[in-house]
């Protein structure tokens, strides 16, 4: 009896696992691998934003378990006429950004819209020439994230389309050293609503 019943129990598992869809182990992979990088960069002291002490002390990044949910496809609108502005920091440094166009998208049964910016300086480098910035605050900032905000880098869509990746979105270095000028998320991409994903707050700063 103990047998047979150990053999259905195998048999489910065997179909549970044949039945994991191909793409979302794939893209778990890829989270796992992207947040083992990061991880690498905190860890070396030549790419870390860690000050000394930190350093020392670093024994991972805390992140939110990876959740599809939370990787959005947003309608974006393109800005056809941007006008470049200094952009808030957490110092009198004011870089300029130029605001490249909306995200329009929908989670947690709400509708939601985000702008997206793109640096003026950054635009000039050929390694950073597609590269776009979407800083945002959530509910979830001074609780279980950073209270300055965070932060998700993009690419200039080809379409209309943008994907919003949530579980990518990462802390401003302010959040680990004092010494660095980081961007304050405009109120227009305050969310009135939480977005447990992406990396936690950092306790040791």
């Amino acid at each position: 009896m103990k047998i047979k019943t150990y053999s259905i129990l195998l048999l489910l598992a065997l179909l549970i696992s044949s039945c994991k869809d191909p793409l979302e182990e794939a893209y778990l992979e890829s989270m796992e691998i992207y947040r083992a990088g990061i991880n690498r960069e905190f860890a070396d002291s030549a790419t870390s934003p860690l000050t000394g002490e930190g350093l020392m002390q670093f024994r991972g990044l805390d992140f939110f378990p990876v959740s599809k949910e939370y990787m959005v496809r947003a309608r974006f609108v393109l800005n056809p006429d941007p006008e470049p502005f200094g952009m808030e920091t957490n110092t009198a440094r004011r870089p300029v950004y130029v605001r490249y166009g909306e995200a329009y998208f929908s989670l947690k049964g709400e509708e939601h819209m985000l702008e997206i910016y793109r640096s003026e300086a950054a635009s000039q480098m050929e390694e950073f020439r597609d590269h776009l910035f979407l800083p945002f605050k959530d509910l979830t900032n001074g609780v279980t994230t950073y209270g300055g905000g965070r932060y998700i880098d993009l690419k200039i869509p080809e379409g209309n389309t943008i994907i919003i990746d949530f579980n990518k979105s990462y802390n401003p270095y302010c959040a680990y050293n004092h010494r660095y000028s980081c961007p304050v998320p405009p109120e227009v991409n305050h969310l009135n609503i939480a977005i447990p994903a992406g990396v936690k707050a950092y306790e040791g700063h």
